[in-house]
């Protein structure tokens, strides 16, 4: 039986500064060296294993402060540059990977919908509501994400000999996170995701699968990715590029 991880939140100062890190207990975690994340959204999540002493793990951060803040600054600079959508014609959409444009169509007697046509994303509503254009949008992604991510799984997962059988897998929106994988094995999907290039969208799934392997970031687990995608640093720094223009409302 499998160990839930245990996330705990912090603060040290940092000159002027003050860095929150949120803290994640990993008790299957065999590597004893604390890693130091910085999310797309400066966020900063730091794994440790169940045995560190909090001291060691605060040092730890403290010791990268430095490095920490410049990375968080340089995710807030990002963030300042993208504007929230306003949901008119015109502005740009992304679906795997290719940039469309919006078309808002206002018809009186026409359902909220959402369609692909040539270079544009066609929304037609019944009325200009931002809120009501961006359900139809989050619906047509939702929609697309489900037949996307059921072919791309069955790929990723075909030459990985501990995959029996395809994992239960669910779609929810999420606001900084690509997918997870559960203690039991069941996925969970941002359909955001269909938005990225495939070899993105195939480099989340292998992460994700590689967890029924090794539920935890250790040595193995990245061993593992190592093996079935070289390049996945690569893709997951192209994938961390695109986050914050995916992730905006």
């Amino acid at each position: 039986m499998q160990v839930t991880e245990r996330v705990s939140q912090h603060l040290i100062p940092y000159g002027d500064e003050i860095i929150a890190f949120s803290l994640r207990r990993q008790p299957s975690r065999t590597v004893k060296r604390v890693a130091i994340h910085v999310q797309p959204d400066a966020r900063v999540l730091v794994d440790a294993p169940d045995s560190a002493a909090l001291a060691d793990v605060l040092m730890a951060v403290k010791k990268r402060a430095r490095w920490i803040s410049q990375h968080v600054n340089a995710a807030r600079a990002r963030l300042a540059h993208v504007l929230p959508r306003e949901y008119v014609s015109g502005e740009s959409l992304h679906y795997l990977g290719r940039r469309y444009r919006l078309k808002v169509v206002v018809d009186t007697e026409a359902r909220a919908e959402a369609r692909m046509r040539g270079a544009f994303i066609a929304v037609t509503t019944p009325e200009h509501a931002p809120a009501r254009i961006r359900a139809a949008l989050d619906a047509w992604y939702r929609q697309r994400a489900r037949e996307v991510f059921a072919e791309r799984l069955a790929a990723v997962a075909d030459p990985l000999r501990w995959v029996r059988q395809l994992p239960h897998t669910r779609l929810q929106f999420m606001t900084v996170q690509w997918g997870s994988c559960s203690p039991s094995g069941r996925i969970t999907l941002n359909p955001l995701l269909v938005k990225t290039p495939r070899e993105c969208i195939d480099y989340v799934l292998l992460h994700e699968l590689c967890h029924l392997l090794h539920h935890n970031h250790s040595a193995k687990f990245y061993r593992t990715l190592d093996r079935h995608m070289p390049n996945w640093r690569a893709v997951k720094e192209r994938l961390d590029g695109m986050a914050e223009d995916v992730f905006r409302a």
